[in-house]
């Protein structure tokens, strides 16, 4: 996609092809500007971009944005780390992002996007996210340094038959 804009020529792009993302510049974002992952290695910010639908803005073919999704492709996706580089904001770039991520036809189908973000509420809203209509019905696990294993097994809650769990 190439957008101009009236009176500021800037070519934009906004393109889902991973073999264009500046890898040293969103790991460089995550781990040291974001408040959501900071200190987050090379090696797993790699690794999430291979295992998401990922979106890069380019400005003048150089990456200024980037957000990714996290999907079934059939009817639930998660978008996370959404941001755009400072020198980049205030130009409509993370609406621009948002706009055709939501347009984008691999989620056409999708009837549940969720987020997160302590800051951008005003954004998000703007396409119709709203704080969960019955947050009693979601759930959240934290595993702040993930699954811990113990004797070759995952630690932690475990069924044992219907109805009972035992903890280990």
């Amino acid at each position: 996609m190439r957008v101009e804009r009236p009176g500021h020529p800037m070519p934009i792009e906004v393109s889902t092809d991973q073999t264009r993302l500046d890898l040293a510049m969103i790991h460089a974002f995550l781990a040291n500007e974001s408040y959501w992952v900071p200190g987050i290695s090379r090696s797993s910010v790699e690794n999430s971009i291979k295992h998401s639908l990922c979106f890069g803005v380019y400005v003048e073919g150089r990456q200024a944005g980037f957000a990714r999704v996290v999907t079934d492709f059939v009817r639930f996706a998660h978008v996370l780390d959404v941001f755009v580089l400072k020198e980049f904001r205030g130009f409509g770039f993370g609406k621009l992002l948002m706009s055709e991520m939501l347009a984008h036809p691999d989620l056409s189908t999708i009837t549940r996007f969720t987020l997160g973000t302590a800051d951008a509420h005003g954004l998000y809203a703007g396409f119709g996210f709203t704080a969960p209509v019955n947050p009693e019905r979601q759930m959240e696990l934290i595993r702040p340094n993930g699954a811990a294993m113990q004797d070759g097994r995952l630690r932690g809650v475990v069924k044992s038959g219907p109805g009972n769990r035992e903890r280990r």
